[in-house]
């Protein structure tokens, strides 16, 4: 009687995935999870694009990867396991964590708001000319509170006007007036969620990375930096103009100090 239990065959093709993602854990210095919810094909595929040469990216599904951190000889990938959710790529990079990181923060494309959508900033239409005409774009205008005036046959805005504030919900009336406006107050992209270093074993968690945020806080070290530099008095090529600067205003504080007491001395 033939049994009735049957071991399921891996298709070959799933096997040769496991395979070169196995080889890919052995052979790249950076294994990076991102998350790619809500990314459509098109911009999925653009930004591969543009990773590519700096990043092999892979979205298997869930059971593919798992095999792949399980079979790879290593530990400490498998810690990966707990962070990989349905919408997950996998990324294998010779660039440290932070330089990926950095790559899918820098690649992100911009996109339409949509109804019901939390706003980022502040979005506000700003005053100026636009290339809407007279019509049904009135009352649209008009009814987020938005001046206007007809110019050459064309709606020019008369005051800028925020039409959602951060964190607010976006109407359907803003998300349709900012698609006929061409406003894309977001940005769509592979967003890091933890990357592990192989060769030392080392997972980063909560990959949060912000150029601008930082560029904006080193200028402002640098300021307090200088400042504080300046008030001890320490010499080098960014406090010296300014510690001249100083040394001479000191300079005429004294001598107007001396010429008085001269003057005083003179009347006496």
């Amino acid at each position: 009687m033939r049994s009735k239990n049957r071991v399921s065959k891996i298709p070959e093709k799933k096997t040769r995935e496991v395979e070169v993602m196995k080889n890919l854990i052995k052979t790249r210095k950076t294994i990076l999870l991102a998350s790619i919810k809500n990314i459509p094909a098109s911009q999925f595929q653009e930004i591969s694009k543009k990773l590519r040469g700096k990043a092999e990216i892979k979205v298997p599904k869930k059971n593919l990867i798992f095999m792949a951190l399980d079979s790879s000889g290593k530990e400490a990938v498998k810690k990966l396991k707990e962070k990989i959710s349905d919408n997950t790529a996998i990324l294998f990079s010779d660039l440290d964590s932070f330089e990926l990181a950095a790559e899918l923060i820098r690649n992100k494309t911009p996109a339409k708001a949509k109804p019901g959508q939390e706003a980022p900033e502040d979005i506000i239409i700003e005053a100026g000319p636009t290339d809407l005409v007279p019509g049904p774009a009135i009352t649209e205008l008009g009814a987020l509170g938005i001046q206007i005036q007809i110019e050459k046959g064309k709606i020019n805005i008369k005051v800028a006007k925020t039409i959602a504030k951060k964190g607010e919900k976006i109407s359907k009336g803003a998300a349709e007036l900012m698609s006929k406006l061409d406003i894309k107050p977001f940005k769509i992209g592979f967003i890091p969620v933890c990357s592990l270093d192989v060769q030392n074993e080392k997972i980063y968690l909560d990959i949060k990375i912000d150029p601008e945020e930082t560029i904006e806080n080193l200028k402002k070290t640098f300021s307090k930096a200088l400042a504080f530099a300046v008030a001890i008095e320490y010499p080098c090529e960014d406090t010296i103009k300014l510690l001249i600067s100083k040394a001479a205003g000191h300079e005429r504080a004294l001598n107007s100090i001396l010429t008085q007491s001269h003057n005083k001395e003179g009347e006496n």
